[in-house]
C-alpha cells in the first residue's frame, strides 16, 4: 500500500522559515515526479515546487522562487520543503504528490500558517 504522509507544518512569524517533509512507504520518490501543491484559504490548489525522478531539476511557482527549496533524500526516500522568507500568503495546506506515469499518488496534507 502506498502513503505519503508531510510532516512539519504549523504556525510562524511573518520572516521566519519551516521545513516541510513527505515521507513515502510503498513506492520510492526516485521514481517519479514529486510535487509540493498548496491551497490557500478560499483559492484553488496550487504547485509550488516540482523536482523529477532523476533529481537534477527542479522547478518553482514564481511567488516562492528564492525562498522555497525543494529536495530529496534516496537514502530516506522523503522529499522536502525548505521555506524561508514566510509571508502571510504562503498560509496554505501543503500537500505532497508523486506521480508515476499515469498514476499519481497524494499525502493528506499539513496545514502552515503565517502569521503574527
Amino acid at each position: 500500500q502506498v502513503r505519503l504522509v508531510e510532516s512539519g507544518g504549523g504556525l510562524v512569524q511573518p520572516g521566519g522559515s519551516l521545513r516541510l517533509s513527505c515521507a513515502a512507504s510503498g513506492v520510492t520518490f526516485s521514481t517519479g515526479a514529486t510535487t509540493w501543491y498548496r491551497q490557500g484559504p478560499g483559492k484553488e490548489r496550487e504547485l509550488v515546487a516540482v523536482i523529477t525522478s532523476a533529481g537534477g531539476n527542479t522547478n518553482y511557482a514564481h511567488s516562492v522562487k528564492g525562498r522555497f527549496t525543494i529536495s530529496r533524500d534516496n537514502a530516506k526516500n522523503t522529499v522536502d520543503l525548505q521555506m524561508n522568507s514566510l509571508k502571510p500568503e504562503d498560509t496554505a495546506v501543503y500537500y505532497c504528490n508523486l506521480h508515476r506515469g499515469s498514476i499519481s499518488y497524494w499525502g493528506q496534507g499539513t496545514q502552515v500558517t503565517v502569521s503574527s
